[in-house]
């Protein structure tokens, strides 16, 4: 059955899609549309990025843009910027480089809550674009960490489960109205 892209919402916790494992996917025109309209959520929401999970869709596709600001460059090598909106189709993390660094996440799918969480400073990812080609490429600060909160995504984590205990006990109560607002307590 077609998905209508208009239709598209981000889902907040404790939405049980944001939970499931993603499953690999196709590259289609379809797709391409999807796709097109979670860049256009992304950005409505001032996000850098956005995985089919957290439009309700069990697809293993995120869409990021990291644009270039304050410490973040595509000069840099390896780059911790993006040119513009990019997406990656059933994509795998490899070759963490550095010690994991502490960096304040936030996620559109856990609207006021952020916390501390460590990833390797360094990556690379291997994708499938909207084409159907295969590409690698290695990304440093935080492009790199966008990629590894895309994936975590697509494997049903949050950073919920990622953040320092610290991070957790002062979100707490936050957690808690989100589960309320959904009815769970």
């Amino acid at each position: 059955m077609p998905i209508d892209p208009s239709t598209l919402r981000i889902q907040t916790y404790p939405a049980e899609i944001l939970r499931r494992k993603a499953e690999p996917i196709d590259p289609t025109p379809e797709v391409a549309a999807i796709a097109q309209r979670m860049i256009e959520l992304m950005r409505e929401a001032d996000g850098i990025g956005l995985a089919a999970p957290q439009v309700a869709l069990p697809w293993r596709m995120f869409t990021c843009h990291v644009p270039e600001g304050q410490e973040r460059a595509l000069t840099d090598s390896p780059p911790s910027a993006n040119a513009g909106p990019e997406v990656f189709i059933n994509p795998e993390l490899s070759d963490p480089t550095g010690a994991p660094e502490p960096f304040e996440e936030g996620c559109l799918s856990l609207p006021d809550i952020t916390g501390e969480v460590l990833r390797p400073p360094t990556i690379t990812i291997t994708a499938t674009d909207l084409d159907g080609q295969r590409f690698t490429r290695t990304a440093s600060g935080l492009l790199a960490r966008c990629w590894q909160h895309e994936c975590d995504h697509l494997n049903g984590v949050l950073i919920l489960d990622r953040m320092t205990q610290v991070w957790r006990t002062k979100n707490r109560a936050k957690v808690r109205d989100l589960e309320k607002r959904a009815g769970l307590r």
